[in-house]
């Protein structure tokens, strides 16, 4: 869905400017926008590489098996009936590890892991196409990605000539905790009443 939103929002913008007679201001917008991508890019890559080093030596050193053993009874109550010793338990505390450090390209093969091995402990009830509660509530907390340290939003405010990106730091956590919170309350009641659909039939 998303390629045909950007490839229709690219043609409507082509259209546009030829219905406007502003072909040369396009054509300038689309050079200008290349080179900032790039330099963005570029600028953002020392970045990404300290904070994923941190990450490899964390993970390394045993300090983000640390963290997530912290988060356990957390992600236990979450997750009330997944093993908490199998490899989907050791993956989503490691992928909120990523995110609670503002990495997500590191947590991102992370939570890949977790939700192929969510889906090799689901019940056999549940039909393949579908997802069930375990699933929805990793892609909750994952997208959600409550962040101690937005990393990356803090190098995009820096290469944007922001001097003090860190002031994102509050207004990050008060959005990521209560989407967190909206999410978690809404899979809890959608799965409360799937249930009572099953009981019924």
């Amino acid at each position: 869905m998303l390629p045909y939103i950007w490839g229709f929002m690219i043609i409507a913008s082509v259209v546009y400017s030829l219905i406007n007679g502003t072909q040369e201001q396009l054509n300038s917008a689309i050079l200008s926008s290349a080179d900032e991508a790039i330099e963005l890019t570029i600028s953002m890559c020392g970045t990404v590489c300290l904070w994923s080093g941190i990450m490899a030596i964390a993970d390394k050193s045993g300090i983000t098996d640390a963290i997530s053993k912290l988060l356990s009874p957390l992600t236990g109550k979450l997750f009330p009936n997944i093993d908490k010793n199998g490899k989907s338990f050791r993956a989503i505390n490691m992928n909120i590890t990523a995110n609670l450090l503002g990495l997500g390209n590191a947590a991102t093969p992370l939570g890949i892991k977790a939700m192929q091995e969510l889906k090799k402990e689901r019940p056999c009830d549940i039909s393949h196409d579908r997802a069930d509660r375990n699933m929805i509530m990793f892609v909750i907390l994952n997208t959600t990605s409550v962040q101690l340290i937005p990393t990356m939003i803090m190098s995009i405010l820096q290469s944007a000539g922001n001097n003090n990106p860190s002031q994102i730091i509050p207004f990050t956590w008060a959005a990521s905790i209560s989407g967190l919170i909206c999410g978690v309350i809404s899979v809890s009641i959608f799965a409360k009443r799937e249930a009572k659909k099953c009981m019924r039939q």
